[in-house]
């Protein structure tokens, strides 16, 4: 029996290439497996659900959503860990981490799919990757096939008429400040990766494979860059930083969008619970609307975990006094 874990995934796909960045930061004997039409029923043995990555275990056993994969895989390669010692910070990086999973998806998502050049962009990478021997005639074909589905389906993150502005001005806020946190720093919590640092880099490097996040990310971003580049093949240069040394930049990005997220994901689940087809929310004065469906389920069981993370830490000072100020505290409380 084989030692090697088999992640099957894709370039293309943030949730895949946080889960391989874990793996090599690790040091996991593991092969990375491009999920294409030649390796589809070896795939489909061990998803369950027909997303990516699935990662196959050398007993054969199958794991599938990136953040229960990566808490498996820390139970069983515990050091070097990927939480920082106190409570505070441990749970400020689950907290980033989801927000980067739900929110920074969506903007990841709303700029793949949103104008022509990204759109042909991705789906392009899609069809090589998914067809490598196929004629280009065929390529172009599927190409056409899967941004037509891509493009309807932005009512998934969100991503409409209503919200595309908000979404960009979003964007860009983020990471003005995920830039700003990243000066003098080689990850997110010093100068080892946490579990936030996968989850937020999947997405932010996606987003910079195409051609208009991409753009802006190489406008003026240097430490962000640098660090697009470092996760990649993570190592550990240090030791996690003393919170109070991050907090005077790591506050801000919690204050803005992670704190404009856990207001989102709030109405969301209560609309659920209500039964409504619709959801419109007030975030910071502009409206967000956006109909409610499948997936909006799964985010509302996201949120559901959070909290339940938050309350083992509940009752610790230093975290609820962050989160008070931040603006966080009133969304994970309820």
């Amino acid at each position: 029996m084989s030692d090697r874990y088999r992640i099957f995934g894709a370039e293309v796909s943030p949730y895949s290439v946080k889960v391989r960045s874990y793996f090599r930061y690790k040091g996991i004997p593991h092969e990375w497996i491009v999920r294409s039409m030649a390796t589809m029923s070896e795939y489909q043995k061990y998803a369950k659900l027909p997303i990516i990555p699935a990662v196959a275990t050398p007993q054969d056993e199958a794991l599938q959503d990136s953040t229960p994969i990566l808490e498996a895989m820390e139970a069983r390669f515990p050091e070097p860990s990927i939480h920082p010692p106190t409570a505070a910070g441990r749970f400020l990086s689950e907290l980033i981490e989801e927000f980067a999973d739900e929110w920074g998806n969506k903007w990841m998502f709303h700029f793949r799919w949103a104008r022509p050049a990204d759109q042909e962009s991705a789906a392009a990478r899609i069809v090589a990757s998914m067809m490598p021997d196929a004629s280009e005639e065929e390529q172009a074909k599927m190409a056409d096939g899967i941004r037509e589905r891509m493009v309807s389906r932005g009512w998934v993150v969100g991503s409409n008429e209503k919200t595309a502005a908000f979404l960009e001005d979003s964007f860009r806020n983020g990471v003005d400040l995920l830039e700003r946190h990243l000066a003098g720093r080689s990850y997110l919590f010093g100068d080892r990766p946490a579990l936030a640092d996968f989850g937020l880099w999947g997405q932010i490097y996606n987003a910079w494979t195409d051609p208009t996040p991409g753009a802006i990310l190489e406008q003026g971003y240097p430490n962000t860059r640098g660090w697009i580049d470092r996760m990649l093949e993570p190592k550990q240069e240090g030791e996690f930083a003393d919170l109070d040394g991050l907090l005077p930049t790591l506050e801000p990005l919690l204050r803005g969008e992670v704190r404009l997220f856990l207001a989102w994901s709030d109405a969301n689940a209560k609309a659920l619970e209500s039964g409504a087809e619709e959801m419109t929310v007030d975030l910071d004065g502009k409206t967000w609307w956006q109909t409610v469906g499948g997936p909006q389920k799964y985010h509302a069981k996201t949120l559901k975990e959070l909290r339940r993370k938050f309350a083992e830490h509940g009752d610790d000072a230093e975290l609820r006094a962050i989160l008070d100020r931040t603006g966080c505290l009133e969304f994970l409380a309820a």
